[in-house]
């Protein structure tokens, strides 16, 4: 729920969904769960089949698509992780994935030069021959995007079913959608690879940023009026009833709503709802929901109800 370049991350994926093949969406919940389920219903509830199923201890990926099995039935599904955004349309994707042919599913990957970071994909020919997470000493450079297309959705949650019933745990100490496919593989089926140009791993701080600054090149624009001392550097994003006060704002700045900068100067930065800045001076900077900054710091991520004064 984190507000980038104009609305949720959440909304930015939905946004990718309306309008093409796939006109239902699962979503699932935990934490803020109510935030999430009327944001959605509110935005995209004329637009898309809505559900929502919540995972009630955050036990890991597989954890959470096992927690569908009762919504999603056999049908194929696509996953999209909601920390992550692509630099790419869901609608190719999808014609990526369906040019491969027989498949009971496939698997959007990229070359990083730090696999051991991902989930990692070691091909025999063009199908997937082994699937392994985060490992110390990966054998291939293809890391898992976040993205998959699974059409044998019995296979997926029977296979998803075995690691929870069983108690089977990867990386982590969690149940590994990684290791649900794996083992599908191993009882023979088939998965394919299309590549993935960019994503945006919207759970690391760095990566955040980066996926604000590109999405702000593309719509970001100051979104309400400031104070006569204060100056708007664009591409900024600011939310309702935001005050900005003495202050120089931008570029590449989102302020989600409620939000006050006083006497501070601010670039490259997401502010939460109702967080406060008073004379700083921030960079590379993510200060969460109702948080509270003041003092002359220069780099900081502050989460959510938090207070820093130096």
């Amino acid at each position: 729920m984190v507000r980038v370049a104009g609305k949720p991350i959440l909304g930015h994926i939905l946004d990718g969904l309306v309008g093409g093949p796939i006109d239902e969406a699962v979503v699932v919940v935990g934490v803020m769960k109510e935030h999430v389920v009327d944001y959605a219903v509110e935005n995209y509830g004329d637009r898309l089949s809505l559900s929502f199923v919540e995972q009630a201890q955050t036990d890991g990926l597989g954890h959470c698509i096992y927690q569908t099995r009762e919504v999603v039935g056999d049908d194929p599904v696509c996953i999209v992780l909601g920390d992550m955004l692509f630099d790419g349309d869901y609608d190719d994707f999808l014609a990526a994935h369906r040019a491969l042919g027989d498949v009971d599913g496939s698997i959007g990957v990229k070359a990083v030069e730090e696999p051991s970071n991902y989930g990692v994909v070691t091909l025999d020919g063009d199908r997937i021959a082994e699937l392994v997470e985060k490992p110390a000493d990966p054998s291939s450079n293809l890391a898992i995007s976040g993205l998959y297309f699974v059409e044998d959705t019995t296979a997926l949650f029977d296979a998803l079913t075995y690691l929870v019933e069983n108690d089977v745990r990867g990386a982590g100490d969690e149940y590994q959608l990684t290791d649900a496919l794996q083992r599908m593989i191993e009882q023979g089926a088939t998965f394919g690879t299309f590549d993935v140009d960019d994503w945006y791993d919207c759970g690391r701080p760095a990566t955040l940023l980066e996926a604000n600054r590109v999405l702000l090149e593309r719509t970001g624009e100051a979104g309400a009026s400031v104070g006569e001392t204060s100056a708007i550097i664009p591409p900024v994003d600011l939310g309702e009833n935001v005050e900005i006060r003495r202050s120089v704002v931008g570029p590449y700045v989102s302020i989600d709503d409620d939000a006050r900068v006083e006497d501070s100067r601010i670039e490259n930065g997401i502010l939460g709802r109702g967080s406060e800045l008073s004379a700083v001076n921030l960079s590379e900077t993510i200060v969460g929901n109702d948080s509270s900054v003041s003092g002359t710091p220069t780099h900081l991520n502050v989460g959510d109800s938090s207070e820093v004064q130096l």
